[in-house]
């Protein structure tokens, strides 16, 4: 017996989602490590936590829909890990702050859409209200990479557009266009046809700007060459300061030859020394045309 052809391509779907919310692994992993959630954001976590719960009601109430259940399953189970953790080592003000929103969103506002839809809403009208919510939320979570997606226009670097995200998100959104078509789900298939939409200029900004010098390291470049301009200027002042000094030593020697020599004590004269050592170029030349105009 031939597999349905929806059937293949939501279990690809499945695996290429289950990628996509098993991807921040490596970054829970290092809070583990380091005991600390760092700069770390909590709130894409929360929203898609919320996400995958009513995309699991959804599937559940959806004829047909176990490949929905399956995959929104998993990723429900992996989000409240991230959440968890997350609390766990957090600081303490973000940890209230955050305690508080999953209160709100995943337990109160998704308590109150179960019960709402299964005590108020019957028939087809239930399937149809869930499916909104599910599709705005979806939408919401694949538009969240606009501002790192104009974070990579401005800079002129993709450092922080992750190419194996955003080729995951582009896949995603494909496989699950093509699912939706062929289950005619328009609620499956609007958001993630924006999802594919997002993911391809991703991939054109990656390929744009992949081989662009940042300007971040641009200005870097700027700022070592503004200072070995400096660098080479100050020794040039050098270099001038001590044919001055020498000029004026070579000044001072002659008008000493043809006046009588004054009794300095030889330990000045060794101070004087000692003290012209520890001194820059240009105080140098201060000192000895201060001596050459006393000399004078």
């Amino acid at each position: 017996m031939a597999l349905d052809p929806s059937f293949i391509v939501g279990i690809v779907g499945n695996v290429i989602s289950i990628l996509v919310f098993a991807s921040p692994i490596g970054t829970f992993r290092r809070v583990v490590k380091k005991k600390s959630t760092e700069s770390f954001k909590w709130q894409p976590y929360v929203t898609t936590l919320l996400s995958t719960s009513l995309w699991t009601f959804y599937g559940l109430l959806k004829p047909g829909g176990l490949l929905v259940v399956t995959v929104n399953g998993i990723g429900t189970v992996l989000q409240a890990i991230y959440v968890t953790l997350y609390l766990v080592y957090a600081p303490r003000d973000t940890r209230v702050k955050m305690a508080k929103l999953v209160a709100v969103l995943n337990v109160g506002f998704l308590g109150l859409v179960i019960l709402v839809t299964l005590l108020a809403i019957h028939g087809s009208v239930r399937l149809t209200v869930i499916g909104f919510l599910c599709a705005a939320l979806t939408v919401g979570m694949y538009a969240s990479p606009l501002a790192a997606m104009r974070m990579v226009v401005k800079t002129m670097s993709v450092e922080y557009m992750p190419f194996f995200l955003s080729f995951f998100l582009f896949l995603n959104g494909g496989v699950w266009s093509v699912y939706s078509l062929l289950v005619q789900d328009y609620f499956i298939g609007v958001p993630n046809c924006v999802g594919f939409a997002l993911g391809s200029v991703q991939l054109v900004l990656y390929a744009i700007y992949k081989r662009k010098t940042p300007l971040a390291k641009a200005a870097e470049t700027d700022e070592e060459e503004g200072s070995a301009h400096l660098v080479g200027e100050v020794e040039m002042q050098g270099y001038e300061g001590k044919n001055s000094f020498h000029a004026a030593q070579q000044r001072h020697l002659n008008k000493g030859s043809s006046l009588p020599k004054p009794s300095i004590p030889r330990q000045t004269s060794l101070n004087k020394v000692v003290r012209s050592l520890s001194m820059t170029a240009y105080e140098l030349h201060s000192y000895w045309h201060q001596n050459d105009r006393l000399g004078s």
